[in-house]
């Protein structure tokens, strides 16, 4: 962690404290809509490395997290699919802050203020470390990949699109 920047505990980092998980913090200059693309060049780590965390919602208004890829898009067909809804479209920004706690663009899967089923791209898993939000823009932090279907208890899925796709 830089000595320059200071970070307070967030919810996700009192969390991940508390289940005594270690995690490495990476700040950056967070950039309005530069999303994980902009913190992967910031940070020099790959942004298929990187997971973006995605608040969305079943037909019957049921809020859930993925965690994606963050050079990948969600096929909400295919997620309705695997876990069994009718159809799944993301939540609007509102209700995105308001089933999670955090702000968008600083979204962790932990410690949400709504207890969520998390669902994560499976490939995710093929690295040993993934990226992602510690609960406030600019502001990832690195957990073993197993935390996430650990700890954290994500099921896994395939519904992972290349950007553009």
């Amino acid at each position: 962690m830089s000595k320059t920047k200071h970070t307070s505990e967030t919810p996700a980092t009192h969390w991940l404290r508390q289940q005594k998980i270690p995690f490495g913090e990476h700040p950056y200059d967070y950039v309005d809509h530069g999303g994980a693309r902009e913190a992967a060049q910031q940070l020099g780590v790959a942004l298929h490395q990187v997971a973006k965390t995605l608040i969305m919602e079943d037909e019957q208004g049921r809020p859930l997290v993925v965690l994606m890829h963050g050079d990948c898009e969600v096929s909400t067909k295919n997620l309705a699919r695997q876990t069994g809804a009718k159809k799944i479209t993301p939540c609007t920004p509102d209700d995105a802050q308001r089933n999670s706690g955090y702000q968008v663009g600083g979204t962790s899967p932990f410690a949400t203020r709504k207890r969520m089923p998390v669902w994560v791209e499976q490939t995710l898993l093929d690295y040993e470390t993934v990226y992602l939000n510690g609960g406030r823009r600019g502001y990832l932090i690195s957990v073993a990949a197993d935390v996430l279907t650990g700890p954290l208890g994500a099921r896994l899925v395939q519904v992972a699109l290349k950007a553009g796709d």
